[in-house]
């Protein structure tokens, strides 16, 4: 009998796709209709380089935590490892949680309203379109587990 589960979670679309559609969403809604968060944002923009510089730090050592751990999953393989260890220890999904980072920086050093708005659907679709399906996924993946580790780290944070 065929092996009839997929190779990957399935998602509705790449993360990082996700997050760059809706960040120039963000952008041309800016430009049409200026929507500032501040008039003055200077002190905006000193945070918006702190938030980006942390999400870079998180992204890039959960990558390095990866292929470390040699689990495949930057190249979108069936993974051959549950990746535990590292800012896995904090958060099932530390790369999100990153580009969640990336994304909220950017909104602050543009100082755009919109940005923010459009942050709630965004994150919206990363939970029903991609976060579920990987959950389900590696469920069948690794079993217990899967379920244990879900069970003592937080989605998000």
């Amino acid at each position: 009998m065929p092996d009839t589960d997929p190779v990957t979670p399935e998602v509705i679309a790449p993360p990082p796709a996700l997050y760059l559609g809706t960040l120039a969403a963000g952008l041309v809604l800016g430009v049409i209709q200026p929507l500032p968060v501040f008039s003055a944002p200077v002190l905006l923009r000193g945070l918006g380089i702190l938030i980006l510089a942390v999400g870079a730090i998180v992204i890039r050592w959960a990558f390095v935590t990866m292929q470390r751990t040699r689990a495949n999953v930057a190249r979108g393989d069936r993974p051959a490892a549950l990746v535990v260890r590292g800012p896995f220890r904090f958060s099932r999904n530390p790369v999100y949680v990153g580009m969640t980072a990336l994304y909220l920086g950017g909104a602050f050093l543009a100082n755009s309203v919109w940005m923010l708005f459009l942050l709630v659907p965004l994150l919206v679709i990363m939970h029903w379109g991609v976060i579920v399906r990987e959950e389900r996924f590696l469920e069948r993946q690794f079993g217990d587990a899967y379920l244990l580790y879900k069970s003592v780290t937080p989605r998000w944070l």
